[in-house]
Order: C-alpha cells, then sequence, then structure tokens
C-alpha cells in the first residue's frame, strides 16, 4: 500500500504523518480499514476451536488496527481543523461507522464464544486485569444488544446508525453557528476594555477578515468582554448570540434533533429492558442510579443557590449605583462580579493576565509533572496537521513514555471547549505501544500569548487527562489510561487543577510578560484568596445543567426538550440572573454523543474525589509529597480501568469521601 494512512508511518514514534495525507486520502482508506476488521473480526468469530480467552477475548482485541490509525489521525483533525471536507466525510462515516459497530457487536458466532469464555471464567486462571477484560467485553456486548434477536435486534441497529447522524450534525450545526457569528467593535466600542482583550479582538477580525475588531462566540473572547465591556447593550446582544447557539432556526437548529435523540435513547434502553436511559447508561459508573446522582446534585444546589442570590444582590446593588435602575440581567453578572471582585480583592484581571503567560504555565504544568511523576519534556520538529500544534518527547529516566502535543489557539475551523485525546493509547498487547496523547484548547491568540486564571486552570484540567494517559500501564488497549467510568474520569484532571493554585508553583512561573518578574506577593496572595469568588455562580451555572440533563433520561423522553429544560429550571428556582452553562441547542456535552449523556453530573461526582484526594497530599505535609504521589501513580493513574474505580479510589485513599470537602473547597460549607 501507498497510501500514508495505511503504510508504515516512517514518522518519528509513528506519528501520523500528516504532512502526506490529502483529505481525499481518508474515505477509501476507511472502507479499506472497515473491510480489515470485519475479515479480522470473522476469523475470530469462526476459529473452529473451542473458545478460549486467548483465541476470542485476546483475538478480538488484536482486530482493527488499520482502522485505529485511521480513525484517530481523521478525527483528530476533523475536531480541531475541520473544513467543509473534513466535515462532509463525518456526515458520511457516522451511519458508516454506527453499522460497522453494529454488525460486530450482533455477530452472533461472535457472542456465543464471548459467552463460552464467561461462563467458564472462574476455571481459567485469569489475571486480574484479564478477568476485569473478560467481564468489560461480556458486558459491552450484551449491552449493544448482543443476546437481541429479530425484530428488536434490526432495531437497535437502526437506532445506533440514526443516533451516530444525529449527533454528527448537532455538532456540525454548533460549530458552524460559533463559526459564523462575529459583531463588528468600532474603535468607540472598545472604550473601557483593556489591552488584551482588545489585541484578541483585533485578531479575531483578521482571523474573520473582518475590517475591524470583532466579538466572536470563542469562550476565550466573549467571556471576557462580558466581563469588562461598559456597553450594557453591546453585552446583551454579544451574550443572546453565545446563548442562541444551535438555536437559531434553520439548517443549524439543533432543538428537533435534541428531541430525537432522547426518544432513540430511551427506545434503546428499553429494547435491553431497562426502566430508562439514566438507569441504562448509570448502571456501569460509580453513581449506579439516578436517585444517587439527583442527591449529590441536590446537596450542592441549596448551598449554592443561596450563595448565588446572596451574590446577586450585591451586583444588583453595583448596577443601580450606575444608574441603571433595572433588575441584573445574565449579561450584567460578569460585568458587575469583576467589579466587585476589584473592590473586595483589589484583583483586577488585566493587571493579573500579564503573569499568566501560556508558555510559562506550559512549563509550571510540566514542572509539576517532573516534581511529582519524574517525567520530563523535550521539543519534538515534526510534522501536524496546524501551524499552531507543538509537540515534546516525555520520558522518564532517559526512557521514552509517550508524545505529548497540544493545540492551543482558537480559531473558526476548530469546535468549541477543550479537550483531551489519544491519537494511540498505551498498551502491551498484542505488541508494546506508547500512546500520542493531544490536549486540544481555545485560548486567545495574541503575542505574547496571555491567558486567564480560568484558561490556565483548564491548560492544568486538560493535562491532567493527558497524564492519565501517559501514564498508563496495563496489558489491553480497551482499558487503557482514560478508558474509566465517566464519573471517575475527571478525577485526574480536576485534580491536577490544584497545583496552578500551590503558591511555589506560581511564584517560580506566574512571571510578567514585559519584564520578567514574579508574580508580586501581594499579588499572589489576592490571586490565592479570591479562588473561590463568585463560585455561587459558576455551581449554579454547571449544576443546572447536570439536573436538565438528568431529568432528559430519567423517566419518559420529552417531546420538547426546550419545555422540559424550562420545567426543570422552574422548579428549581433558578435565579433569573444566571442561565445554564450549556442549554439544551448548544449541551454538546449530552448531545453530541453518548459520553456524557447523563452524565454531566460526573465533573462534580469527580470534584467529590479531587477535593478529597488533594489533601491526602496536604495531610503528608506537602503539595509535591513523594510518597503520595507514587500512590496516585500505582492506585489511579497508572490503572486505566483495569480495576472498578471505587475499589482504585479507596486504595489510594482509604475510603470513599463525602461531598464536605468539595463544599469546603469550593467556600459553600454552612
Amino acid at each position: 500500500m501507498t497510501n500514508p494512512l495505511l503504510s508504515d508511518w516512517k514518522t518519528p514514534f509513528e506519528i501520523a504523518p500528516f504532512a502526506e495525507i490529502a483529505d481525499e486520502d481518508f474515505m477509501p482508506d476507511f472502507e479499506t480499514a472497515l473491510a480489515a476488521d470485519l475479515k479480522e473480526t470473522e476469523a475470530v468469530a469462526g476459529n473452529p476451536e473451542p473458545a478460549t480467552f486467548a483465541n476470542t477475548i485476546e483475538g478480538l482485541m488484536a482486530t482493527g488496527k488499520a482502522l485505529d490509525r485511521v480513525a484517530g489521525a481523521f478525527y483528530t483533525v476533523a475536531g480541531a481543523d475541520s473544513n467543509p471536507a473534513r466535515e462532509a466525510i463525518m456526515r458520511e462515516m457516522a451511519p458508516k461507522l454506527a453499522a460497522h459497530s453494529s454488525a460486530i457487536f450482533s455477530n452472533k458466532a461472535l457472542f456465543a464464544r464471548i459467552q463460552q469464555v464467561w461462563e467458564q471464567r472462574d476455571e481459567l486462571d485469569l489475571t486480574d486485569e484479564q478477568a476485569r477484560v473478560l467481564m468489560l467485553t461480556h458486558r459491552g456486548f450484551v449491552r449493544a444488544g448482543a443476546a437481541l434477536t429479530g425484530d428488536a435486534d434490526a432495531r437497535m441497529k437502526e437506532i445506533k446508525s440514526r443516533l451516530a447522524v444525529l449527533g454528527t450534525e448537532f455538532t456540525q450545526n454548533l460549530l458552524a453557528d460559533e463559526r459564523d457569528w462575529f459583531m463588528d467593535l468600532s474603535e468607540e466600542d472598545l472604550e473601557g476594555l483593556p489591552g488584551f482583550v482588545v489585541s484578541a479582538a483585533r485578531a479575531a477580525g483578521e482571523e474573520k477578515g473582518a475590517q475591524g475588531p470583532v466579538v466572536t462566540l470563542s469562550r476565550s473572547l466573549i467571556v471576557p468582554f462580558l466581563q469588562f465591556s461598559p456597553r450594557r447593550d453591546l453585552r446583551e446582544k454579544a451574550f443572546a448570540a453565545w446563548t442562541a447557539r444551535g438555536a437559531n432556526g434553520g439548517e443549524t437548529d439543533n432543538r428537533e434533533i435534541a428531541a430525537e435523540i432522547l426518544a432513540l435513547r430511551e427506545e434503546r434502553a428499553k429494547l435491553l429492558g431497562y426502566a430508562s436511559f439514566a438507569d441504562f447508561k448509570l448502571e456501569t459508573e460509580m453513581a449506579k442510579t439516578p436517585d444517587a446522582v439527583e442527591k449529590l446534585l441536590m446537596d450542592v444546589w441549596e448551598p449554592a443557590k443561596a450563595q448565588a442570590e446572596k451574590d446577586g444582590a450585591v451586583l444588583e446593588g453595583l448596577m443601580h449605583a450606575d444608574g441603571i435602575n433595572d433588575s441584573l440581567a445574565p449579561w450584567d453578572w460578569r460585568y458587575y462580579a469583576e467589579k466587585r471582585r476589584k473592590a473586595e480583592h483589589d484583583l483586577d484581571e488585566a493587571a493579573l493576565k500579564p503573569y499568566l503567560q501560556l508558555d510559562r504555565m506550559i512549563e509550571a504544568s510540566f514542572a509539576c509533572a517532573n516534581r511529582l511523576f519524574g517525567l520530563e519534556f523535550a521539543p519534538l520538529d515534526v510534522p501536524l496537521y496546524h501551524e499552531d500544534c507543538r509537540a515534546w518527547e516525555v520520558t522518564r529516566n532517559g526512557a521514552h513514555v509517550a508524545v505529548f502535543i497540544g493545540d492551543y489557539f482558537a480559531r473558526g475551523s476548530k469546535r468549541s471547549g477543550a479537550w483531551c485525546s489519544a491519537m494511540r493509547s498505551q498498551a502491551k498487547f498484542p505488541e508494546t505501544q506508547a500512546p500520542v496523547v493531544i490536549n486540544v484548547c481555545n485560548f486567545a491568540k495574541s503575542d505574547p500569548a496571555l491567558l486567564s486564571y480560568d484558561d490556565a486552570r483548564t491548560l492544568f484540567h486538560e493535562f491532567g487527562h493527558a497524564l492519565h494517559q501517559m501514564l498508563s500501564n496495563v496489558t489491553y488497549e480497551s482499558v487503557s489510561g482514560t478508558s474509566v467510568a465517566r464519573d471517575f474520569v475527571e478525577l485526574p484532571s480536576q485534580l491536577y487543577e490544584h497545583w496552578l493554585e500551590v503558591p511555589e508553583v506560581l511564584k517560580e512561573f506566574a512571571t510578567h510578560a514585559d519584564t520578567g518578574e514574579a508574580m508580586p506577593e501581594a499579588l499572589l496572595e489576592k490571586v490565592l484568596n479570591a479562588a473561590n469568588f463568585d463560585m455561587g455562580f459558576q455551581t449554579v451555572e454547571y449544576v443546572a445543567s447536570a439536573l436538565v440533563d438528568l431529568a432528559f433520561h430519567d423517566g419518559d423522553a420529552p417531546a420538547d426538550p426546550m419545555a422540559k429544560q424550562a420545567d426543570v429550571l422552574k422548579g428549581l428556582g433558578m435565579p433569573a440572573a444566571i442561565t445554564m452553562r450549556h442549554a439544551t441547542p448548544h449541551f454538546a456535552h449530552v448531545f453530541a454523543g453518548d459520553g456524557y449523556s447523563s452524565g454531566y453530573y460526573s465533573y462534580m461526582w469527580s470534584e467529590v474525589m479531587d477535593a478529597d484526594a488533594f489533601e491526602a497530599f496536604l495531610e503528608a505535609g506537602s503539595a509535591f509529597d513523594a510518597d503520595t504521589a507514587k500512590a496516585l501513580e500505582a492506585n489511579i493513574l497508572s490503572t486505566g480501568g483495569s480495576v472498578d474505580a471505587a475499589d482504585l479510589y479507596k486504595r489510594f485513599r482509604g475510603r470513599l469521601p463525602g461531598v464536605e470537602a468539595l463544599l469546603k473547597g469550593r467556600g459553600l460549607a454552612a
């Protein structure tokens, strides 16, 4: 084969040869790889020998490597650097990949062999990891509908195919709305904005080909605009566009798509014998039941709402003092919260931001990983898919561990948000492979690139996910890295955020972009003292989204999701000046795929653990305590999904935590 996607990759560490790949290569190589995977799977299913762990479970684990390579390269660029050709491929591939998955999971001969191995499991002398992989494989086939027959089997295939198409449409509609909207700003409109916002607006205008500065729907630009613009009319216009993503009517409207997705998920769950999609989805998570999720969220909701209402009254008073005799609106909250933060904590983000240089924060994240886990990072000069990307070789004691890629800047071709993915995951079977891990963010581009404190936290968060991938040390790829329960996967990422707040880290790496001087002690103290500022608002907007997600899936699917959303928020007594962090039409966590469906609560479930886990370091006397770091790596970061998540946490901490540490950490404890 001469095609670069399917031929041997001669690049350093076998990174995908992006410079040699053309968009027209993807479809034929997908077709070739899909056919090869089916042929390999059929060979496992049709093996005339009695079913064993080696010839069936491991046989299945060894299939699909060509498909992994093609899909890994394609979905990396499709999410981070899309174009019309790639969007068309995504639309075409969504039902094909769903049909391919259905063909494997509904292969009766294959499932019969898996069932045989499952029934013999107590006699097979399996390692703990092999026993876990067998359980997960068997459970995965059952939950995918492998035991269904006749009309139910056929309907399940139709549902999964349609859901794949709808998820792709939802994502592309959202990207189109985010890409196409921007608001021109005159020089007069820039008055009152700090320099870093003006610079970002000018850079965004150049990227959009506008005549001057603009505000886009990139979070790294619109949030600071809402924080600092004294023009209430412009804040309202920008906020309206931001919250209307996916709900603008026409071809990119996501509301009917959301309704169809919810109906199909309910049908899918009931075909498998579950009362609701939430019951189906949560069965495999730490939470286990919708009631457990609701209890956690409501335990946090009440104190968060009380704090937000107190804060809202203060902010409305500030607005009235400005001569605006109106109720505080959602487009006012960030502006007056910023004013209050400056007044009460003497903390001005415009003064703080020059100390949070992107390059220095990357160095900080690396340095913490070095002190905790002995990892070292050396720049790699390799062709990647976009000029903004950077790569590093990760080593420990001179031995190769992983390749890490960072893609940090916002652009119109990139979907919103921040994420971590593995182009290749760690494994030892069928052969040893080191991971290639990527962090993708959407920071405003400037020279030098400066971050908000929230941006810096995001960088550490995503790097925590990357460490989970890089430090993985398991045999089978199916349980490697972040292949864990959804409400456990955010533990390493949220835990790593804590190191950004370690004073000695900020003292060393928070240096001024112009002078190179370290952050003054007084400013550092202000930053740390203000860590929980406006936490009522942040918690309310998140928990409201999580409760709406749960309500969508716990019971009958709503025919009108927007009406259901409104009912849930009314029942909660949602403060009028706060909106959901992700309203239904742009709730990509829930509707772009099944990953966080009925699972947006996972961030808070993991936060209960991360608050408690960082306490282990503090109890040991240092954020860099060597023994605690070794225990964290041994029991959580290296084990992937090879052991039940609750057992892993108890191995690390000796027990499961309660919600108290979370409320204390957020400053919401009574």
